[in-house]
């Protein structure tokens, strides 16, 4: 499995998690600008996501949902706040309810997605920060942690397909 570390520090209402793959970074970023192979990755396995909206560019938005086992459906949008391809991705992350609209009860997170050379390899950290406390203890309830282990665990079988191509 890629994930090398996953950290809360409730103090700093932040969760990081951190992920190796044998692959350039610049082919690892392909992974966050397309939103073919994002659905792909994103959200755990039981959960897969779909992207119906997908505007990559600072204040850009993308909108998508998860598909529960049970045909279940979680809404999300992201609002795009910074992108220097092929290294930095900082977005805007909520819940959106059946009509797309930001659910504002949940909250915002704030992701900073850093991708790193290590020797030809990549290391991805993906850095979320929190707006409260009772945010963060919710977000970790809803199994947000295993959630992006299992989503990340994914992305070795995507970008050994694409090598393969």
């Amino acid at each position: 499995m890629p994930v090398i570390s996953s950290t809360k520090n409730l103090e700093a209402l932040s969760f990081t998690l951190v992920a190796e793959f044998d692959a350039a970074v610049e082919r690892v970023w392909q992974i966050w600008e397309d939103p073919r192979q994002l659905e792909r990755w994103w959200g755990p396995p039981t959960w897969p996501a779909t992207f119906d909206g997908f505007d990559f560019q600072p204040g850009g938005k993308a909108s998508y949902y998860m598909t529960g086992p049970e045909g279940e459906k979680a809404g999300g949008w992201w609002k795009f706040t910074a992108i220097e391809a092929p290294r930095k991705l900082e977005f805007d992350d909520g819940f959106a309810d059946e009509s797309g609209a930001p659910v504002e009860a949940m909250g915002i997170t704030h992701a900073a997605v850093d991708l790193q050379d290590i020797g030809g390899r990549t290391r991805m950290t993906v850095h979320s920060t929190f707006e409260s406390e009772e945010q963060m203890e919710e977000m970790v309830r809803m199994g947000m942690e295993e959630g992006m282990r299992e989503a990340a665990g994914q992305i070795d079988g995507l970008l050994a397909e694409h090598a393969r191509a």
